[in-house]
């Protein structure tokens, strides 16, 4: 659950403003543009720079095999959430824009099908189409895993707990560009006010070293600040208590600044190959040199703050951008400049679990740092060391197909 307090242009000091129109003007040359006007009906049509192509379900390699009750399932906890808002919103907030997703009342009817439907396969064929999805390096992309993992952690610190996850700080603002211009929209910077002057929010490594107050802001003490580091990369976490207790952080906000895969940078050095980095030889390569751990882990400079809650169904994973519980591999997490949450989607890649090509019925419900692209998709497998292994080797070539009502495809030219 990402809600995000508003900051209002006029509690800005002048210099703050100018700041903003600097980053206003720069940002624009940066904006994914997906048009939501109409198009002459063709067989395939460009909206921007990624590309939504008409395809049939016998298209979709293994639609036929897959276990669409599931996928219905966790669209249904979509629904749930859509039900609750106002008609006219875009059925995704984030970009601002209608596009080809339409608003949230586009998607009210597919809502109320689902609902009752007996048979899963035929609620998918019956109302939506699927489209092909290319973005600008054409229609394949690279597909990766996240998971939840479950790390051995303190409400308190003392002993081997020394390494806190961290609430999101009262001075911590994000400024929504779109507030100030519709064509930023989905565009935000983060920062603080210090001596009237809007500056960069603190880097990992700054914290680490007492920029921020641990003791005043820590909702947990990790045992291992490697797993406090991985637990910043996906965003969540399972706490394993000393007293057997389960608890779970998830993201509530993060510092604003870039994030930088380490695993790039031991691949730079020379320290791992590009075909065998993965998560576990990250591990392994930092336990076998504790002396350069500290130095590879802070130059990712991006810090994430969480909130704590229980665990109210051991089944479902944390809830996801999307604002419902992430369903282990039903829920893929997209790039929201471009795909809005909500919306069913199908993934042809190859698993680790199968180590062949395969298809999967899955809904956009999260996005993540280093989701960028089209063609672009992060694959929830759930929680646990069994979920991590599976996750921390997924890095697969694939498609990915996306699924709209008829009269969403009509209105953006796509279907006579």
């Amino acid at each position: 659950m990402r809600r995000d307090s508003k900051f209002s242009i006029s509690a800005l000091a002048p210099a703050v403003v100018a700041i903003l129109l600097g980053l206003l003007i720069a940002a624009c040359t940066a904006i994914l543009d997906i048009s939501d006007k109409s198009v002459p009906p063709t067989e395939e049509s460009a909206l921007g720079t990624t590309r939504f192509i008409p395809v049939t379900f016998n298209d979709l390699a293994g639609w036929a095999t897959d276990n669409h009750d599931a996928a219905l399932t966790a669209f249904r906890r979509s629904c749930d959430r859509l039900r609750a808002r106002p008609a006219g919103e875009p059925l995704d907030v984030k970009t601002g824009s209608i596009g080809l997703y339409g608003t949230v009342g586009d998607w009210q009817a597919a809502c109320r099908s689902a609902r009752d439907a007996q048979n899963a396969r035929a609620f998918f064929e019956q109302t939506f189409v699927p489209l092909a999805v290319e973005g600008a390096e054409g229609p394949n992309g690279l597909f990766t895993g996240y998971f939840e993992p479950e790390i051995e952690a303190s409400l308190t610190r003392g002993g081997p707990y020394q390494t806190p996850l961290l609430s999101r700080p009262a001075d911590l603002q994000k400024i929504d560009l779109g507030d100030f211009d519709p064509a930023l929209a989905g565009q935000s910077i983060r920062g603080r006010i210090e001596q009237g002057r809007f500056v960069p929010y603190p880097d990992r490594a700054a914290i680490n070293q007492g920029a921020l107050s641990s003791d005043a802001l820590a909702i947990a003490w990790v045992k291992d600040p490697v797993d406090a580091f991985f637990t910043h990369i996906q965003g969540s976490a399972r706490l394993i208590l000393p007293d057997g207790r389960v608890e779970r952080v998830g993201f509530a906000e993060k510092n604003g600044r870039p994030y930088t895969a380490i695993g790039k940078i031991l691949i730079d050095q020379g320290a791992l190959s590009r075909d065998e980095v993965s998560m576990q030889t990250i591990r392994k390569w930092l336990a076998a040199n504790p002396e350069k751990r500290d130095a590879l882990l802070e130059a990712n400079k991006s810090f994430i703050f969480f909130n704590r809650t229980g665990v109210s169904d051991p089944g479902l994973g944390p809830v996801g951008a999307g604002g419902v519980p992430l369903t282990a591999h039903r829920s893929l997490a997209v790039d929201r400049a471009i795909h809005a949450l909500g919306a069913p989607v199908w993934l042809q890649s190859e698993l680790p679990e199968e180590n062949r090509p395969s298809g999967r019925l899955m809904v956009a419900q999260d996005t993540g740092s280093a989701i960028k692209g089209a063609v672009r998709g992060d694959y929830f497998w759930g929680s646990g060391r069994s979920a991590g292994e599976k996750a921390g080797i997924m890095k697969s070539s694939g498609r990915l197909f996306v699924l709209v009502p008829p009269h969403l495809a009509r209105k953006a030219g796509l279907l006579p």
